[in-house]
């Protein structure tokens, strides 16, 4: 056996042997299943793995802005006309979260956090100065009182002497972080659980929401992140039904890895006093990252005869609002207070028709989250969620006699983040390392296709090699030999060279003499 013909049995050899051995691991997901499982044990919420540090103080900025809408016919409405209204902001602050107090519990399964939240105002990302922009809008405190002892006439009484203001006119810092209303204080001297000062996100700077538990997902990773309780509790007890009141998903702050496009991403948020769900949208991608995007679709919020499964949220029977709307009196000491996405988005067109001003479109209203599926990252995000007041005719209060059922919006959010640049270098080259790891069976192949190719060319040039000396053997028949021993020969150029018993140097090529001649 020749060099060449071993050299093609090796290469022929190496091609099968690569081409079986890499389609059988991609069959078996062998590497792709190895590279899967290592980032099960290393994305989980124990000191030392890859993602704690991250989880307890996460690095991308986050921004919370502040939408507020002027009330700019307030005497008509009382009237019966329909509310006109004016969005200002945003005013923008920077929103600060860390996690406090991290204990590991349960022998290690669970971890333990308080997260605390504070805010720092940007001149230069707002609208203007938050301690000088007023904002007239509706008094809060007064229909929250009015709700509560609406159904006392001596109460009512009382109330109305104290005297009582359905809107008022204050500046986007006491909206936000309080101011002492004249109402609560006269109210406070006879009750002492009454507070003096009110305020939107009033004690929530540099404050926390309470005790979370969280599972770490080193048992299943499919529970990494998930509340388990939340101040002592594993059920909420606002609601009407086990279902409303479950607390369902993670704090909004961490996700699984592996991601599926058809899974419902639930999400317990303590402002809404419930848990929501979101849904794959479609595939985008933020600074190199691929993602897919969540968000909650109309049956979150909608109706009792819309999705049934939301009549637990219905305060009364008579308290049920229709698509879009969720009544969140029962966690806000009984106020009247409405929560919503922002302009209406995904409510009833009658919200959005009783209220002049408002224009509800998804690029600016939506909630999304986008979620790296390999890793459960999230690269960009933004939580949109709008506080109405419900006001309406209350018997015993007069100055309300003019007034007409309607949803009044007060001011929404837009609390946003986007993945910051080193975060993202070291999500790449994860992803970079991951791809590489479970791709590796198509580089076996792709090997394989090349010595494929190689062995192709090999066996090509061998039978044009054989072919060749085939051709060149059949041509030599004896006629031709004759013909070139005639036409060709050695001749002595002259006498010494035919002397010459070496006939070495004295050699010449010519044509043979004509024998004739």
């Amino acid at each position: 056996m020749t060099r060449r013909s071993c050299a093609i049995y090796a290469v022929g050899l190496t091609c099968a042997l690569l081409l079986v051995t890499g389609i059988a691991l991609f069959a078996a997901q062998t590497f792709r299943n190895i590279m899967h499982n290592r980032l099960k044990k290393e994305i989980v919420l124990v000191e030392g793995s890859r993602v704690f540090e991250s989880w307890k103080t996460p690095p991308p900025p986050v921004y919370m802005e502040f939408f507020f809408f002027n009330l700019t016919n307030v005497n008509e409405f009382l009237q019966g006309a329909k509310m006109e209204v004016k969005q200002v902001g945003p005013y923008t602050y920077r929103e600060y979260r860390y996690k406090e107090n991290v204990s590991m519990v349960e022998n290690g399964t669970m971890v333990s956090a308080y997260t605390t939240k504070s805010f720092v105002f940007l001149r230069e990302r707002s609208v203007g100065d938050p301690a000088v922009d007023n904002i007239t809008t509706v008094d809060i405190p007064a229909w929250a009182v009015m709700n509560k002892v609406k159904g006392s006439f001596l109460k009512s009484m009382m109330v109305n002497a104290l005297g009582v203001d359905l809107f008022s006119t204050h500046t986007v810092d006491d909206l936000l972080w309080g101011y002492e209303d004249r109402l609560l204080t006269s109210l406070s001297a006879t009750s002492s659980d009454v507070e003096k000062v009110f305020g939107l996100m009033h004690k929530k700077n540099g404050s926390n929401d309470g005790e979370f538990i969280y599972h770490t997902g080193q048992q299943d990773y499919m529970d990494y992140g998930l509340v388990k309780t939340w101040k002592g509790q594993s059920k909420l007890t606002f609601w009407t039904s086990d279902q409303s009141n479950s607390i369902n998903g993670s704090d909004g702050s961490a996700f699984h890895p592996l991601l599926n496009k058809d899974e419902r991403i639930y999400i317990f948020t303590p402002d809404l006093c419930r848990s929501i769900y979101m849904e794959f949208e479609k595939d985008v991608e933020v600074k190199g990252i691929p993602a897919y995007r969540f968000t909650p679709p109309r049956s979150v919020l909608a109706s009792k005869e819309e999705n049934p499964a939301n009549e637990g949220f219905c305060v009364s029977s008579k308290e049920c609002l229709g698509t879009g709307l969720l009544k969140v009196s029962p966690c806000r000491k009984g106020a009247p207070v409405v929560a919503s996405f922002p302009h209406f988005y995904l409510a009833d067109d009658q919200y959005v028709n009783a209220i002049q001003g408002l224009s509800p479109q998804r690029e600016h209203h939506q909630t999304y989250l986008d979620l790296n599926p390999t890793t459960g990252v999230i690269v960009r995000a933004n939580k949109r969620a709008q506080i109405n007041v419900l006001v309406q005719k209350l018997a015993g209060f007069p100055k309300t006699r003019g007034v007409k059922d309607t949803i009044i919006p007060v001011m929404f959010i837009n609390e946003s983040v986007v993945i910051d640049d080193a975060s993202a270098a070291r999500v790449q080259k994860l992803l970079l390392i991951s791809n590489l790891v479970s791709n590796f069976p198509l580089i076996i192949v792709g090997l394989g296709v090349i010595l494929l190719l190689v062995l192709v060319i090999l066996l090509v040039r061998a039978h044009r090699e054989k072919s060749e000396v085939k051709r060149i053997v059949f041509s030599k028949s004896p006629h031709a030999s004759t013909s070139a021993e005639e036409d060709t020969s050695y001749t002595p150029v002259n006498k010494k060279e035919k002397d010459d018993p070496q006939n070495g140097t004295f050699i010449g090529l010519a044509e043979k003499a004509d024998p004739v001649a």
